[in-house]
């Protein structure tokens, strides 16, 4: 096949089945580094991220191309049982699986772990869903919004005593379609470095990948029964860290909680006595009079624009930054240096940039091959003709039959 670059997954086949965001996040990591990643869409039911997002182009969806990118994009009815047959030539060639449906899905469609293990004892399957394939709620439908609430990791967003609000991206998704990757390569390395041999299942759940993140807040429960809120803008008990208005309207993120950063902030801010006040001398100190110091801090802001505050603590050492706007993004000079924006040339969009890849390696660096593909089995020929040499007249045969 072709495509192939010096990414370090380069040599890697992996088969993406499912839609919307978690699975084929996953796919995109693996294709961005190299992997060679067959996207499976149904002939009748493709993708809705061809059409998701807020904005379009031509009357092309934004979100579908970066999502895509890089991926070898094919239409195969896993309904249909000649289908599933030419979906297991596929198995027998690749490495793993990536799909994220409703758990026992494929076992419905006669694509069990078992026959697919069959065809490829050495196949690893990366399963992504909502809560996990096992327990009271696997057979629920699972969206990364219910993740982050169930989680506990939507509650401690927002303000005290209002509704939490989510993020303006799907984050569990995202943090999902991350573990999916990180247990892709684990269960490679396991196999091929460590001569495990055969492949295994990977269970990768939202609400899990959410929870996860929540630091010492589970065992600050568990011992002492305390259930941390929502504290807005700032960390209960950590300060400084919060964010400041600037004089011109910026929004400032000051973090400066630790002992030698604050004494920092205070020689910038003009006030070095501060340090050694007793209400903030130390870590435990500023915590019991965090209000104080952050009103402090704030009077402070307001009598400097945004970038008098970055430029000074910057230099003083102390960790700052604002809060940007998309617009603020592109504009950054330390965007642009570590070009976190990348160009995608799109046949129906023209050119425009997305994220970069991520994360960098410095002998075999992942690229932008080319953009997610718009027509649907774009890549049919290429994956199908391959595949056990089937010529042109077969392939008509499978669409005519509504296979492919």
């Amino acid at each position: 096949m072709t495509g192939q670059t010096a990414g370090p997954l380069t040599g890697l086949r992996i088969i993406e089945i499912g839609s919307l965001l978690a699975g084929p996040f996953a796919g995109r990591l693996a294709a961005d580094m190299g992997a060679t990643v067959v996207k499976i869409e149904t002939p009748d039911r493709l993708d809705p991220m061809r059409t998701w997002g807020h904005g379009t182009v031509n009357g092309r969806a934004l979100w579908w191309p970066v999502l895509s990118r890089n991926k070898h994009c094919v239409t195969l009815n896993l309904r249909d049982p000649e289908g599933q047959e030419l979906f297991l030539d596929l198995v027998r060639e690749s490495d793993a699986i990536i799909e994220n449906f409703r758990p026992g899905t494929l076992d419905r469609w006669n694509l069990t772990f078992e026959r697919l293990k069959e065809a490829n004892p050495r196949l690893i399957v990366v399963r992504v869903s909502g809560y996990g394939q096992t327990g009271p709620y696997a057979d629920r439908p699972g969206f990364a919004s219910v993740g982050e609430a169930m989680s506990g990791m939507r509650y401690l967003n927002g303000e005290p005593g209002e509704i939490p609000p989510r993020m303006g991206i799907s984050l569990g998704d995202s943090l999902a379609g991350m573990y999916a990757i990180q247990g892709l390569l684990a269960a490679l390395y396991q196999r091929d470095a460590l001569g495990g041999d055969e492949g295994q299942e990977v269970d990768v759940s939202i609400l899990e990948s959410c929870f996860s993140l929540l630091e010492s807040i589970a065992p600050e429960f568990d011992a002492l029964g305390l259930v941390r809120e929502p504290t807005g803008p700032r960390l209960e008990g950590i300060a400084p860290s919060n964010v400041y208005r600037a004089g011109d309207g910026t929004h400032m993120v000051i973090a400066a909680n630790k002992d030698t950063l604050f004494r920092r902030l205070c020689e910038a801010m003009g006030r070095p006595e501060m340090a050694d006040d007793p209400r903030y001398r130390d870590h435990q100190s500023r915590g019991v009079h965090q209000d104080e110091l952050d009103e402090e801090i704030a009077a402070w802001a307001a009598q400097h624009t945004g970038e008098e505050i970055d430029q000074l603590l910057a230099r003083s050492g102390v960790v700052c930054g604002p809060v940007y706007t998309i617009a603020d993004v592109f504009a950054d000079p330390q965007v642009q240096a570590r070009e976190m924006l990348v160009e995608h040339d799109d046949p129906e969009i023209g050119t425009f940039r997305g994220p970069g890849i991520t994360p960098r390696f410095s002998a075999t660096p992942g690229a932008v091959r080319w953009s997610g593909p718009w027509e649907p089995g774009a890549h049919n020929t290429e994956v199908f003709g391959d595949l056990l040499a089937r010529d042109e007249e077969t392939l008509a045969g499978l669409r005519d039959r509504g296979v492919i």
